[in-house]
């Protein structure tokens, strides 16, 4: 979306100010521990781009409440899984062997949007430690919701996923829908369902100041039915389910914890 499509989303400009009363509205609130997808082109023109959509959070949300983003790097993983584009079998090695190593600090996320992108080397933000699915956080539990991020069982009980489930945070949809929900992962390691397999991953990490490609263990997660989740979801949900508007944006603010529970027992009865 080109900056005149985004100038035509909106009948006045978005500020930090206006965004931070809408975020209001939704029922953002201080000391909230709020996990955040959003699409910056949804939200339209804001004057200040990123950085204002952020700090329009961070003031909402104050110090005392925490901001957790996804700040994944799918492309650190194993050549001979990727299909879009898959690469020469004779390449893999190669490519095992020279990728650079996963570095909280400087590894940019892929396909995250630019929010999610500028937000992960904001002053104090942290991030966890997996080179594929990390998250970042800010504020007053960040470093909690952040640590020990195991390399195994990536989005489930080990992640920050869980931890803001222990939080009973919410998840803020910001311009996006329900199949960017990540939260839903963290169903899927909890669930029974016939199709739930093991694979074998494998990523380039820092091990004692080197670099080695290590491989582990997951589950085959997939989020190609979030989007059917999410409508059943709300639909059972309406009383907890705040929708509104942040700028041109459709949003959705609800407790991760009650879309867990729910997507959890879907997926037992739906998914096969």
């Amino acid at each position: 979306m080109g900056e005149a499509d985004a100038v035509a989303r909106n009948s006045t400009p978005s500020t930090v100010e206006t965004l931070r009363d809408e975020l209001s509205a939704l029922g953002v609130e201080p000391g909230m521990v709020v996990l955040v997808h959003s699409s910056l082109g949804s939200i339209g023109w804001v004057c200040g781009g990123p950085v204002a959509v952020i700090e329009a959070l961070q003031e909402s949300v104050r110090s005392y409440g925490t901001l957790v983003m996804p700040s994944h790097s799918g492309d650190l993983s194993d050549p001979g899984l990727w299909k879009n584009p898959p690469v020469p079998e004779s390449w893999w090695q190669p490519i095992r062997d020279t990728m650079p190593a996963y570095r909280e600090a400087i590894t940019p996320t892929r396909e995250m949007g630019r929010i999610a992108e500028l937000f992960r080397i904001m002053p104090n933000v942290v991030r966890s430690s997996h080179p594929q699915v990390s998250f970042s956080a800010w504020g007053e539990r960040a470093v909690e919701i952040v640590s020990n991020h195991t390399l195994e069982m990536s989005l489930g009980e080990g992640s920050p996923l869980c931890r803001v489930y222990d939080a009973d945070g919410y998840v803020l949809l910001l311009g996006v829908g329900f199949d960017k929900n990540t939260s839903f992962h963290l169903a899927e390691y909890r669930a029974e369902y016939a199709t739930k397999e093991r694979v074998v991953l494998g990523a380039p990490v820092m091990v004692d100041g080197h670099r080695r490609w290590k491989t582990f263990t997951d589950i085959n997660y997939d989020s190609d039915d979030f989007a059917e989740i999410g409508k059943a979801f709300v639909k059972s949900h309406k009383q907890s389910v705040r929708v509104g508007r942040v700028g041109a944006a459709t949003c959705h603010l609800f407790r991760q914890r009650e879309a867990v529970d729910f997507a959890q027992k879907w997926l037992h009865t739906h998914r096969r």
